[in-house]
């Protein structure tokens, strides 16, 4: 019988390691086969670089992390249910693959398909908030794939006149860079999707047409300062040079609690509300012509809890509506002039449900205040 020594045991050991190291080698190259490498880009100084270069390195640098997001879906009309599409940008904004977009670009999606770099992933939508037209979905990519996030900088300190740059996906054009500067602060962004006014939005010059809506627009150092997300057009749809972003300081107040619970707790007074208006006042003696008048009052609500009263509206045979008798009129809330629902939301803002805020209203000719528990906005208010 033929006997192996232990050198030789030693030796064959050593020969199967390797053999074994290079298997795997192999293997894990074969994996690593088809993803993107992706090295990362320095942004120089701006104040030193050139405004070319600038755009340059902020295009190489940022770019990888935009992406394309399609929505596919169905629209109904006279003539039957037609399938639909739309498309709109994102930024990714960790490496676990989740995509900050508007709320519009996702809106009434069956199906989501994002483009990073030239590979496509389905996506699901992880939560949203139409209040500010915002929502993040997220993609799943295979293990090793490298992702480049975009990063979140500060819409505080924002200057008129501060040179931005805007990528997207505008008429379908992969990632597409244009710049200009900021042309104002602080307007109010009236947003079909949303459900109120945005607040604080910035006006910008830089090119955003549709396709733009949910990429990011960055300052010079190549950090997202707020969510292109709207624009002032004419008749033919195109930039003019009034866009819109939302800042991205309200984005990132939201994104953990986004993620975690898919929605956005705000506060709720348990009614629907309908505007006062001069001829309004008129007709009832009102001694105020600003406000905002308690429509429905939902049982199970802080108003109705309150002792709250609400209108009674009929809805003529034209589908007109007649308001038949005046509910109470709200004044104000936590001590904030409430003359629209705009004005509301604004007044509840930085409370949370659960807290009791004083409601100033007129009821019957009178005033008073009346104390009122908030509760969570219901899911269909979202």
């Amino acid at each position: 019988m033929y006997m192996i020594s232990s050198r030789q045991l030693v030796t064959i050991a050593l020969c199967s390691a390797l053999v074994a190291g290079l298997i795997v080698a192999c293997a894990q190259r074969a994996l690593d086969r088809g993803v993107p490498a992706i090295e990362p880009v320095a942004i120089a100084d701006p104040t030193v670089a050139t405004d070319e270069q600038n755009n340059i390195e902020i295009y190489h640098a940022v770019s990888p992390g935009v992406v394309n997001i399609t929505n596919r879906g169905y629209q109904e009309n006279f003539w039957g249910v037609f399938p639909s599409e739309g498309s709109g940008s994102g930024s990714i904004i960790d490496e676990k693959g989740d995509i900050l977009t508007n709320f519009h670009v996702i809106q009434g999606a069956s199906q989501l398909e994002v483009q990073v770099e030239n590979d496509k992933f389905p996506a699901t939508l992880v939560g949203t908030d139409r209040d500010n037209d915002l929502a993040i979905i997220r993609i799943e990519t295979p293990r090793n794939y490298r992702l480049t996030p975009v990063q979140l900088g500060t819409s505080q300190g924002l200057q008129v006149g501060q040179k931005v740059l805007a990528i997207g996906n505008p008429f379908g054009l992969q990632r597409t860079l244009t710049t200009g500067i900021i042309s104002g602060l602080e307007r109010p962004l009236r947003d079909s999707s949303a459900r109120r006014t945005i607040n604080g939005a910035i006006q910008t010059d830089a090119a955003i047409n549709p396709g733009n809506s949910g990429g990011p627009l960055l300052n010079s150092k190549g950090q997202m300062i707020g969510i292109n997300t709207a624009i002032q057009s004419t008749a033919g749809g195109g930039s003019i040079g009034i866009g819109f972003a939302v800042p991205v300081d309200i984005a990132k107040r939201i994104i953990p609690e986004i993620i975690s619970k898919g929605y956005v707790s705000r506060p709720w007074l348990g009614i629907s509300t309908l505007p006062l208006n001069q001829r309004i006042s008129r007709a009832f003696d009102l001694s105020a012509s600003e406000g905002i008048i308690v429509g429905d009052v939902y049982r199970g609500g802080g108003a109705a809890a309150a002792g709250l009263r609400g209108a009674v509206v009929r809805e003529s045979m034209m589908g007109g509506l007649s308001l038949q008798q005046l509910g109470d009129v709200i004044l104000a809330v936590g001590g904030q002039k409430v003359a629209s629902t705009d004005d509301l939301q604004n007044a509840m803002q930085d409370k949370k449900p659960g807290e009791t805020v004083d409601v100033e209203i007129l009821r019957q000719g009178k005033r008073m205040t009346v104390p009122v528990r908030l509760s969570e906005r219901p899911a269909d208010l979202r």
